[in-house]
């Protein structure tokens, strides 16, 4: 009787225990997609909506005072060409032709420093309290902040400044180019700071 009874409990044993590690692997694999895949954004409107309070408004003004920051040396550049233009009996004129390409490329190492500097902001931005992080959390770095100013500039161009209008329909209140890279702009008055771990030295 036992040697007849032990092969089926052995069997119901093994497809018990069969079924509870598919069920472990199973919720092992759903726990991988949820928390080892892509990472949650880390802020949320719902919860924190002081984080994203005025931020389209702000948002204009700072991008205002940076136009006027990117102008100055242009338009300090512009005068000593003309000036030694007239010194040089016309040949320095020449050197105009550099300021188109020497604008670019000012804009983008302004936005690329200031967004991936310490603050994650520009200097507009750092005056109207805002502050670049990427959706789960993380501070901007160099190439992100030249692509941001990059692709803003590129979706206003080809798809008119009407394109803006995507931020009203927003909880965090994210612009066509935010969204594309990852991005999103909050109060940096009202963030909590991230912990940073204590040193052992």
């Amino acid at each position: 009787m036992s040697y007849s009874g032990s092969p089926n409990g052995s069997r119901g044993a093994s497809s018990a225990g069969g079924a509870s590690s598919a069920g472990g692997a199973s919720s092992a694999g759903d726990a991988w997609r949820s928390e080892g895949g892509i990472p949650p954004h880390a802020f949320d409107p719902d919860l924190e909506p002081e984080l994203f309070r005025g931020v389209l408004t702000r948002r204009v003004f700072a991008c205002l005072i940076d136009l006027v920051v990117l102008a100055v040396p242009v338009i300090l550049a512009c005068i000593f060409i003309a000036i030694f233009g007239v010194v040089t009996l016309g040949l320095g004129w020449a050197l105009f032709w550099l300021v188109s390409p020497a604008s670019i490329l000012w804009a983008l190492v302004y936005y690329g420093s200031s967004l991936g500097g310490p603050h994650s902001a520009t200097l507009g931005m750092r005056l109207m309290d805002l502050e670049l992080r990427t959706w789960y959390g993380a501070p901007g770095y160099f190439v992100l902040g030249a692509a941001h100013a990059l692709v803003f500039w590129m979706s206003i161009s080809f798809l008119t400044p009407l394109v803006l209008l995507v931020g009203l329909f927003n909880g965090r209140r994210r612009l066509l180019h935010d969204i594309l890279l990852g991005t999103v702009v909050i109060n940096s008055s009202v963030r909590v700071a991230v912990p940073q771990p204590a040193r052992t030295w």
